[in-house]
């Protein structure tokens, strides 16, 4: 029976994933935003209680895979659609597919890629889909001013090929995976989730957005003096 308890998390996150497209569709993008967290949360706990439990399985990876790609992939994309389509009345607009189709990519590199068991190679797509999940919150609040950014037409072209190429891109990410918790082994991981936490207290919806481009840039910091110091 306690196989089942992770793919039944698992389940949770596809659901969120597809009542997320439904609001999106229908123009409720706040709620869209929010299953999209929702979706990222159940795909935090299914892991953890798979690992908590001692049970892994084929059937595990390959459905959380697939609810992955609803969820982070297709979600995210009508989400971004609903968005640019306000903006852009040209072909343009249909930018918004390079989301899902690489998402997916990406997550079929995860599953056949073993240099990804201690860190991510490429943006994961839950970072990837919480960025665009939060640009409804943000300008549905937007005490800084940046609805003209994520309104901007050269933003909503560019932001997909942007996306697509860090999906799939080989740079080293962080992973918040800890088999010890010093300084020494966890330095950038303690500075990341604080920069995050400080990030989402004093600049609330926009903050996700920050996170997930601190998430970037100390990951890359990372790579740099990883290199220097062998």
């Amino acid at each position: 029976m306690k196989q089942h308890i992770p793919n039944a998390i698992t389940s949770l996150n596809l659901m969120f994933g597809c009542l997320s497209v439904l609001f999106a569709i229908q123009g409720n993008l706040l709620m869209a935003s929010a299953c999209i967290g929702a979706s990222a949360v159940m795909d935090f706990f299914d892991g953890f209680v798979a690992r908590l439990l001692k049970v892994s399985g084929e059937l595990g990876k390959q459905l959380d895979s697939l609810a992955d790609v609803v969820s982070f992939g297709v979600a995210p994309g009508f989400i971004f659609y609903s968005i640019a389509s306000q903006t852009i009345d040209n072909w343009s607009v249909f930018m918004f597919l390079l989301i899902p189709v690489f998402s997916a990519i990406r997550l079929a590199k995860f599953n056949l890629d073993t240099r990804q068991s201690d860190s991510f190679i490429g943006l994961p797509t839950p970072a990837n889909a919480m960025f665009i999940a939060s640009i409804p919150l943000i300008l549905n609040n937007d005490t800084y001013n940046l609805t003209p950014v994520f309104t901007n037409s050269a933003f909503l072209v560019m932001f997909p090929v942007v996306s697509a190429y860090l999906l799939i891109a080989e740079l080293p990410l962080l992973a918040l995976k800890f088999k010890n918790f010093t300084w020494k082994d966890n330095s950038f991981r303690f500075i990341l989730i604080a920069g995050c936490v400080l990030s989402m207290l004093i600049f609330k919806f926009a903050g996700v957005a920050i996170s997930i481009l601190l998430y970037i840039g100390i990951s890359i910091v990372h790579n740099i003096i990883s290199k220097n110091t062998k």
